[in-house]
């Protein structure tokens, strides 16, 4: 006989009454509200943001945060029964607020950012305090599928598409390439390439982030001091990462013709981007390693 389980208490529901997954059979109802809520959201970006190569992201966000959500059911579960009904009412006012201001005003920013507050009010409800620090950094993570401002991006792009071709100017002039720049426009040869938003790097540096914070979280490590440290460093690590990419469509293009440049290289130099950055990541965070030295790993959450 096994020692029964703290899941089968009053408060929680019969046996009879839950999912295949473990999961009480209330968890129907508030997954068919959330739905019918962000449904319509989820396709408006699928036909805007989420189509450009900028914010493409977004999906792959989104499941991610729902996988880790997915792979601490059980801890959820075994929580206590401690609402905290003052905190979500005031989570779920301002998720509601977010989102009405968003679908009828057409801020997407607002609208998806409303998902973040109406479920950490869920959570706040129904177990309290202690489900919110569990499902801490699933509901962090969702801060990345939310669409950049767009008066955010004009601002930080043009700096940024400014420093990417002037660095990449300079390295390719020192190595002895016939090149000049005139703003964000680089002549190699007798070609000229305008560096696009997308080489600029913001939505990249938001990705990579996304995906360093990520890694952490996977690895368990508990050092506060060693993960902001790396946090900070994936932004000159992306800022590396796409003088690369733009290198390399240069030296594409003088090489190969500009067919080659705009064709399949193109696209595959975006590829580049994100193995050299994963990469300098991973010897960034080993050489981490060396001064502060090997990462204390908070121990896993049982499966």
């Amino acid at each position: 006989m096994s020692a029964p389980s703290s899941l089968d208490s009053p408060t929680n529901s019969p046996p009879g009454l839950k999912l295949a997954a473990g999961l009480p059979i209330w968890v129907v109802p508030l997954l068919v509200g959330l739905a019918a809520l962000y449904i319509p959201t989820y396709m408006m970006l699928a036909k805007t943001v989420w189509a450009s190569d900028e914010q493409g992201h977004g999906p792959i966000i989104l499941a991610v945060s729902l996988w880790l959500m997915w792979r601490k059911r059980l801890d959820y579960l075994a929580l206590p029964d401690q609402p905290a009904v003052v905190a979500g009412t005031v989570s779920m006012a301002v998720g509601v607020l977010l989102y009405v201001l968003g679908r009828t005003q057409q801020l997407d920013t607002f609208e998806v950012a409303s998902q973040i507050f109406i479920i950490g009010a869920i959570f706040l409800f129904m177990k309290g305090w202690s489900a919110l620090r569990l499902m801490a950094f699933p509901l962090f993570f969702q801060i990345f599928m939310v669409p950049l401002p767009s008066i955010l991006v004009q601002v930080l792009t043009v700096p940024l598409k400014m420093a990417v071709s002037y660095v990449a100017e300079v390295i390719l002039h020192t190595a002895g390439y016939p090149v000049a720049r005139t703003g964000v426009v680089i002549s190699v040869g007798q070609y000229q390439l305008l560096v696009a938003d997308a080489c600029a790097g913001l939505n990249s540096m938001f990705t990579l982030e996304a995906l360093g914070l990520l890694y952490m979280n996977l690895m368990n490590y508990k050092n506060m001091t060693r993960n902001v440290a790396l946090a900070i460093l994936i932004i000159p690590i992306a800022f590396c990462a796409n003088i690369i990419r733009v290198m390399i469509l240069v030296l594409v293009t003088y090489h190969f013709g500009d067919e080659a440049g705009q064709g399949f290289v193109h696209g595959f130099a975006g590829m580049v981007l994100f193995m050299v950055a994963l990469t300098l990541m991973l010897i960034t965070d080993n050489l981490l390693n060396l001064f502060m030295g090997r990462p204390q790993k908070a121990l896993a959450p049982a499966a």
